[in-house]
């Protein structure tokens, strides 16, 4: 097979594999735009939850006593596929040098580099690959958190370290014990609400509904990051392989060119022998 030839196969493959990054960086972009919607809501409805569970911590502030001696567990939001750079290396760097007693690592990118993750890992999760799949996997995830501590209480410290684009860094939130400090411009009520419930009781159903919601948004809050960083090393990518192509055609030409001046002479060189 002539070297044209060659080059000519190749070129076509790379187109094949263009497409297909291209399809994939496309996809991450859809599903950046859905995230957002999915983020902004979740975000508000965290933020209500707030308001009132500081409200109602301004007349009991004693059922948010935080346990120094519980144990201090992280959950480690990783990638659940490929093609996203160091997005994986960067979280594992982030919690080398944290005092926590455990960590559980979610995605599988990440949890297939859990030799390299200190502290120890615990339990390990399979990740989202779209929005939609985030509920299932918080579902799981509080079982584990059940199954490993028992059931979730503001004794347990809680943090979740994952990518955040709009910080453009790698954020720590504490989730448990579950709720900010008051400060100087919270607003105080001069009644106590009106409760259904004991206190302890009503406290306890709160961190319950806060820890799902401020789940999801985190969870949409990384998978928005982890999609981010795909489309950029797809677009690095295909931006590459778009010169490497552009390249062999190039070369492709030269060759064919070198080809046909060689045929011509062997033609020349026939007829003169006739």
């Amino acid at each position: 097979m002539s070297l044209s030839r060659e080059l000519q196969l190749h070129i076509t493959q790379l187109k094949e594999i263009r497409s297909i990054l291209n399809s994939m960086k496309n996809l991450a972009f859809m599903e950046i735009h859905k995230l957002q919607r999915f983020r902004t809501m979740q975000g508000q409805a965290v933020a209500n939850i707030e308001r009132a569970a500081l409200d109602f911590l301004d007349f009991y502030p004693g059922l948010a006593e935080i346990d120094d001696n519980a144990a201090q567990l992280c959950i480690l939001l990783g990638a659940e596929r490929g093609f996203c750079g160091d997005f994986n290396e960067s979280l594992i760097d982030s919690i080398a040098n944290q005092a926590y007693t455990g960590v559980i690592a979610v995605g599988s990118r990440l949890c297939n580099r859990q030799e390299d993750i200190i502290p120890e890992v615990i339990a390990t999760l399979e990740g989202a690959n779209v929005a939609e799949e985030v509920p299932a996997i918080i579902s799981r995830l509080i079982g584990a958190l059940n199954a490993l501590h028992g059931k979730a209480t503001p004794a347990l410290q809680l943090t979740v370290v994952y990518h955040d684009t709009a910080a453009s860094s790698i954020s720590q939130r504490q989730v448990l014990p579950p709720l900010p400090q008051q400060n100087e411009s919270t607003l105080h009520y001069r009644n106590p609400p009106v409760l259904n419930l004991e206190p302890g009781d009503f406290f306890a159903n709160l961190i319950d509904h806060y820890l799902l919601a401020v789940l999801h948004e985190i969870f949409y809050i990384s998978l928005t990051a982890e999609n981010h960083s795909r489309l950029q090393h797809l677009e690095g990518a295909v931006n590459h392989l778009d010169d490497e192509t552009v390249k062999l055609q190039r070369k492709s030409q030269i060759y064919r060119q070198e080809e046909i001046t060689e045929e011509i002479e062997v033609i020349l060189l026939n007829a003169e022998n006739l």
